[in-house]
């Protein structure tokens, strides 16, 4: 008996929905790669409306206050 695990061959087919529109995702298993012509926007005009900014305060866990307060009263001398 060997300890050798062979490759699982690759039942996929690599398409662009681009290049090949009419492709029949239930007749086939079709795993998508877009081509550098058909690849789709990164960003969009929504990507300004939203700012993201984190405010911390006390611990950086969640709940992290509440937990602290449950140790102090557990593990108080």
């Amino acid at each position: 008996m060997t300890e050798y695990t062979p490759d699982t061959p690759l039942v996929a087919r690599l398409y662009c929905p681009g290049c090949e529109p009419e492709a029949d995702p239930t007749a086939e298993i079709l795993d998508v790669l877009w081509c550098e012509s058909h690849l789709p926007m990164r960003g969009g005009l929504d990507d300004a409306v939203v700012s993201a900014s984190a405010y911390l305060s006390g611990s950086s866990e969640a709940g992290g206050e509440d937990n602290r307060r449950w140790c102090e009263i557990f593990h108080r001398r």
